[in-house]
C-alpha cells in the first residue's frame, strides 16, 4: 500500500485540515479498512477500483469518480475489514464547531457567512449518508488546493481557504441536484418542510429553498403554488406562525424571543402577521390558550 501524502507540503498553517491523502493500494489488503468512526468532516474521492462499503450502516458500491461526504460521527470501511485494489483521495476537515447537537461552524478561516454554515451542517445531517455519484469535479478542486499546498506561492494560504469554501459550497449544490433527481417533488418538498421547520430562524430565501430540492426559482415555486396552494414564502410564514402558536401555548417565552426564533425580523413583524393570519394578536392568542 502506498500512501502518497509526502512531507512535499506542509499543514501547519492549516489547522483545519486535518490530513489530505492519496492512497494507491495495488493488492487486497485483509484487515486493513475496518468500518469506524474517523472522525472530522471528511470527504472521500474514489479514483480507480470498485469498494463495497458500509456507511453509516447502509451498504454501498462505489465507483470511480464517486464522492462519499462524511459528518464527523459517521463511520464508514468495509464489511469484512479488506481495503480492495483501487485509489482514492480524501480530505479531512476539523470544523470549530460540528456535532449532532450543535450548528456547523468552520471557523474563522472560512468566509461562507454562518447563517449558511448552519443551513449546510443541517444539510450535511438531514440528507446523510451523503454519496454523490460521478463527481469528478470534486476531486479537481481536491486536486487544486494540493498544488496551491505544495507551490505555497503568494497568499497561497488565503487561496487555500478559498477553495475549501468552493469544495463545501459545491457539495451542496450537488447533493440538492443529485437528491432531486433520487426522488419526486413530494418526497423533496416533506424534505424541505422538515430542514425549514428545523431552521426557522434563518432568512429563508426563495433562491435557497429551491436550492435544496435541486430546481430552479420559477421551477420551484410554480411546484409549490401547484402542491401547496401557497407561494413559497407564504407557505414559510405559515409554518412560522404555526410554531409560534405552538410556542405561545406551551412556553413563557416573550413575544420577542418567539418572533425571533420563528424568524421575524421584529416583534412587531411579527405582531402583524399573527394578527393577519390568525385574527388575533400574540397576546390575545396566549390569553386564550390559558382560559
Amino acid at each position: 500500500m502506498s500512501l502518497q501524502n509526502p512531507p512535499s507540503f506542509s499543514l501547519i498553517d492549516f489547522p483545519h485540515i486535518r490530513e489530505l491523502i492519496r492512497l494507491k493500494n495495488p493488492t487486497v489488503r485483509l484487515g486493513e479498512w475496518p468500518v469506524q468512526v474517523r472522525g472530522g468532516m471528511q470527504i472521500v474521492c474514489i479514483l480507480e477500483g470498485k469498494f463495497e462499503w458500509l456507511i453509516d450502516n447502509q451498504r454501498h458500491v462505489l465507483y470511480p469518480n464517486d464522492v462519499v461526504v462524511l459528518c464527523p460521527w459517521h463511520g464508514y470501511g468495509s464489511p469484512t475489514n479488506t481495503l480492495e485494489i483501487g485509489s482514492l483521495a480524501w480530505i479531512t476537515l476539523e470544523p470549530a464547531s460540528f456535532e449532532i447537537t450543535k450548528d456547523l461552524y468552520l471557523g474563522n478561516w472560512s468566509a461562507i457567512v454562518e447563517s449558511d454554515q448552519r443551513l449546510m451542517g443541517r444539510l450535511f445531517m438531514t440528507q446523510s449518508p451523503m454519496v454523490l455519484n460521478n463527481f469528478r469535479q470534486l476531486y479537481e478542486l481536491i486536486q487544486r488546493i494540493e498544488a496551491e499546498l505544495k507551490q505555497a506561492e503568494f497568499a497561497y494560504q488565503t487561496r487555500v481557504n478559498q477553495l475549501l469554501d468552493e469544495l463545501l459550497v459545491t457539495i451542496v449544490r450537488q447533493l440538492s441536484q443529485q437528491q432531486n433527481q433520487r426522488r419526486d417533488f413530494p418526497q423533496a418538498f416533506a424534505q424541505l418542510e422538515q430542514l425549514l421547520r428545523d431552521s426557522l430562524d434563518h432568512p429563508w430565501t426563495v433562491e435557497e429553498m429551491a436550492a435544496v430540492v435541486g430546481l430552479g426559482s420559477t421551477a420551484f415555486t410554480e411546484k409549490v403554488k401547484a402542491y401547496s396552494g401557497f407561494s413559497p414564502l407564504n407557505y414559510l410564514i405559515n409554518i412560522r406562525i404555526a410554531e409560534a402558536m405552538k410556542q405561545l401555548r406551551q412556553t413563557t417565552k416573550s413575544l420577542t424571543d418567539i418572533a425571533l426564533d420563528t424568524g421575524f425580523y421584529s416583534s412587531q413583524h411579527f405582531s402583524t402577521t399573527f394578527k393577519k393570519l390568525t385574527g388575533y394578536t400574540p397576546g390575545q392568542f396566549r390569553k386564550r390558550g390559558k382560559q
